[in-house]
This record gives C-alpha cells, sequence and structure tokens, in this order.
C-alpha cells in the first residue's frame, strides 16, 4: 500500500476543503477493497445515502480512490446529476458545480459513450464475421483436427516406435496417434453374415 492510499492521509486535505468552503461533514465512507470492485461496503452506502438526499456533494480525493473504470464513473457521476449532487475530486480539480467541471463531465461521458459504441461495432462486426463463416458465436463447431499424415504415424508405429516418440516427432498428441493408428475394418474384411 502507498502512503497515498491510506485513507487517513487522504482525509486531510478532504477536511481542509470542507473548511474552505464552509461546508457540512455529514460523514466518510471508505473502503479498504479495491476500488476495481463494482460493489464495496462503502461505497453502497455513500450510494444509498445519496439516493436518500443525506448530502448535496461528494467530495473525493482521486478519480481512482472512487472508481477504477470511466464506465463505473460515469454511472455514478449521472446518478448524481440526476439526484442534483455536485462531485468535486480534490486531486483533479473537479467541480460539477462550475461550469467548467460540467464541461468536463460532459466530455468524459462522451468519452465513454464512444467507448461503448466503439466496442459495440466491433462485438457486431464479429459476429457478422462468423455467421458469414458457419457459427454464430465465432467459435469454431468442435475441437479443430491434429493436421498430421496419419500414414507416417502407422509406418512408425509399424517400425516399433513408441506412441510417445512418434506424437514428438508429428507435433500432436498421443491420443491422435492412436486413434490414426487403429484400424477400420472394411467391408472386405468383416464376416459376411451366416457363413
Amino acid at each position: 500500500m502507498t502512503f497515498d492510499q491510506d485513507p487517513a492521509v487522504q482525509e486531510r486535505p478532504l477536511l481542509d476543503l470542507i473548511a474552505q468552503r464552509g461546508w457540512t461533514l455529514v460523514r466518510i465512507y471508505s473502503d479498504r477493497a479495491s476500488g476495481s470492485q463494482e460493489r464495496r461496503p462503502g461505497l453502497d452506502a455513500l450510494m444509498a445515502d445519496a439516493r436518500r438526499g443525506a448530502f448535496d456533494v461528494v467530495l473525493v480525493f482521486r478519480f481512482d480512490r472512487f472508481a477504477r473504470s470511466v464506465k463505473q464513473l460515469v454511472l455514478a457521476l449521472e446518478e448524481f446529476r440526476s439526484l442534483e449532487i455536485d462531485f468535486v475530486s480534490y486531486q483533479e480539480a473537479l467541480d460539477t458545480s462550475t461550469p467548467m467541471g460540467k464541461a468536463m463531465f460532459t466530455i468524459i461521458a462522451a468519452m465513454a459513450e464512444l467507448e461503448r459504441s466503439v466496442i459495440r461495432d466491433r462485438v457486431v462486426a464479429g459476429l457478422q464475421y462468423a455467421r458469414q463463416h458457419g457459427t454464430r458465436s465465432g467459435r469454431s463447431i468442435g475441437r479443430p483436427r491434429a493436421v498430421f499424415s496419419r500414414d507416417e504415424a502407422r509406418a512408425l508405429r509399424a517400425q516399433k516406435w513408441s506412441w510417445g516418440r512418434i506424437a514428438r516427432k508429428l507435433g500432436v498428441s498421443i491420443a491422435s496417434v492412436r486413434r490414426a493408428c487403429r484400424v477400420k475394418p472394411t467391408s472386405e474384411a468383416m464376416p459376411k453374415p451366416g457363413l
């Protein structure tokens, strides 16, 4: 854990900013869990209190202490905006109560929407390609067959090579070599019924 990730170290400048702006501290929400997890007790409590109208401003030390993905950040900021709650990030100097902060939020939201659109376009293009090439999901049908000379495998086995040695030489599994060396009965070799 680095020094600036300790909640106590992060709280001091936030408390100073609260005093400077004349705000009243309602509650400090803190999580020791990774910010990459969407479900965290402190974050869940913060969002529940926001929905109840317990405060007017959310103040965080840094974006990555609040949310680790742009998607997670934008969704939370959109919800705060709908609840008429301002969002202030101390280190990034983002304050959605100011015109510049609102503009920055709009840019962040637009970039997140662009990212979602690009991902959606890639998925659609991939599915189209897959359908044109025989599958709906893009996954191949069954396991790909091992490509090697089955005749060579049989010839090496006839020379008393071990299964492992043949497999290594041909670059396939032992099971593939065993399957290739199985002699399939032909119609001529099969006994005729009733004789």
